[in-house]
This record gives C-alpha cells, structure tokens and sequence, in this order.
C-alpha cells in the first residue's frame, strides 16, 4: 500500500508534468511568433511527452488505490531573447523534474514501496534523456551562434523530431 506521503508528493508531481507541459506550451509560442516551426514541433512534442508522464502517474495512483487531486500552477514565462535562452531555461527546468523525481523515488525507498520503487524507475531513466536532450540543443545552438543559415538548417532538423509513446504502460515502467 502506498503511502500517504508518497502519494500527496505524486499528486504533486502530476500536477507538475502538467506544468511542465504549459512551459512547454508558452516556449512553442515563441517559437511559432519567430517562425522556427521545426522549433515549434520540438517543443509539441515535448508537451506530448509531459502529458504522457502526468498519465502515467495519474494511472499509478488509480492503480494502487490511492486519490488524485489536480490542482492550479503558476503562469510560464512568455518571452525570451534567442533560441538558446529557451533552451537553457527548459534544462534549468528538466532538472528541477530531475529532484523531483529523485525525491519521489527517496520517499519509496523510505518507505520499502518495492512497487513504487519499480514504477519511478522509468522516470529516473527517462530524466537522463530529458536532460540530454536539452544540453544537446544548447550544444548546438551555441555552436550556431548568430549564423542564420545554420539556424535554419537546426529549425530543419528539429522538425523531424516525433513522439513515440512507450508500446505499453507495463513495458514502459520497466
């Protein structure tokens, strides 16, 4: 059985992968206001993917019995000044999921919640990605610079990002 700590701070964290998704949301629309539209799919998927955490932690504590509560967030930043100050502030962001999620995954050590334990294991994996991910893109914007042409072809590349969701729910916490 879960506890009462473990499912209040999943709660938490359901609400936060939807946080996570409307930042995600307002980076988009930076994206789509500077017409970057490979920029703009990087980041629907991006949403795509937040929505899909929040539903599978949502469906956890459906699972195990325990209640939901989904509650408000703040407002997500709107403007930035290039490309890579979005991209750092979406690692800066990533890694905040990333102590959140380890914090999750402490609290089911504490309490010897084995299931709970192999539940968020997919999540301590998938935030090695997200975080990848996002260094990748400052990488590669860095090296852009102020060179248009390369932006362009970056814009390219990134609108051949897609979302692939896990086969199923059982192989994916796995």
């Amino acid at each position: 059985m879960i506890s009462e700590r473990l499912k209040e701070a999943i709660n938490d964290q359901i609400n936060f992968e939807y946080y996570s998704a409307n930042i995600y949301l307002a980076m988009e629309a930076y994206f789509a206001r500077e017409n970057l539209n490979g920029f703009v799919n990087f980041f629907k998927v991006q949403i795509q993917e937040e929505n899909l955490h929040a539903s599978k932690f949502f469906d956890y504590l459906n699972q195990v019995g325990a209640g939901i509560t989904i509650k408000g967030f703040p407002d997500p930043k709107n403007d930035y000044k290039s490309p890579l100050e979005v991209f750092e502030a979406g690692l800066k962001h990533e890694q905040i999921v990333t102590s959140k999620i380890n914090n999750l995954m402490s609290i089911a050590n504490e309490d010897r919640d084995y299931a709970s334990i192999t539940f968020l294991q997919w999540f301590v994996n998938e935030q090695v990605e997200e975080e990848d991910t996002f260094n990748n893109a400052i990488q590669a914007l860095k090296r852009i610079g102020d060179n248009p042409a390369a932006l362009y072809l970056y814009d390219q590349e990134l609108a051949a990002r897609t979302f692939v969701p896990p086969a199923s729910s059982a192989a994916s916490q796995n």
